[in-house]
């Protein structure tokens, strides 16, 4: 099957039920969506998909085939990380790290839908859980991050 992931076209020999995340890590090494719960509960796994935030863990890979697929490895770059990246540096969210690439795709699946949300939306979007409770930072983080963007956005006229 053909995947657009990242905005490449992939080709994949899994079965169609192979969940997409061993698609990605197994098969085409994109190994920054990491394996959680297995049963979405814990967003480990966030990818987008069309720009919507999904659980990578459970989505049959054939069922996102013709759709676009996006992963932590395109959200930014070491030279030009993405606002989210950044303010979660700034904020120091990380610790352990193991849940932050789902974190951080959770996040900007928010902000591409709302570029301002309240502390009630943040909490109500980000239902990923963090095993060492970064949670207030994540919301700071989140704050940091919509307001570059939106500074970005008020100075090249457009969206960022």
């Amino acid at each position: 099957m053909q995947l657009n992931i990242n905005g490449e076209s992939r080709t994949s020999h899994a079965d169609a039920s192979t969940p997409l995340l061993w698609v990605l890590r197994d098969e085409l090494n994109l190994t920054g969506t990491k394996f959680g719960c297995g049963v979405a509960a814990c967003g480990a796994c966030t990818v987008h998909v069309d720009g919507q935030a999904v659980r990578s863990c459970v989505m049959p890979a054939a069922a996102v085939a013709h759709q676009q697929i996006t992963t932590i490895e395109s959200l930014g770059s070491l030279e030009k990380p993405h606002p989210l990246q950044a303010a979660w540096i700034a904020e120091q969210v990380p610790q352990c790290g193991y849940c932050q690439s789902g974190m951080l795709m959770a996040a900007a699946a928010l902000l591409n839908n709302n570029p301002h949300p309240s502390d009630a939306e943040i909490d109500a979007a980000m239902t990923n859980l963090c095993r060492c409770g970064t949670y207030q930072r994540v919301r700071a983080a989140i704050h940091l991050a919509a307001s570059v963007m939106g500074h970005a956005a008020k100075k090249t006229g457009g969206a960022a």
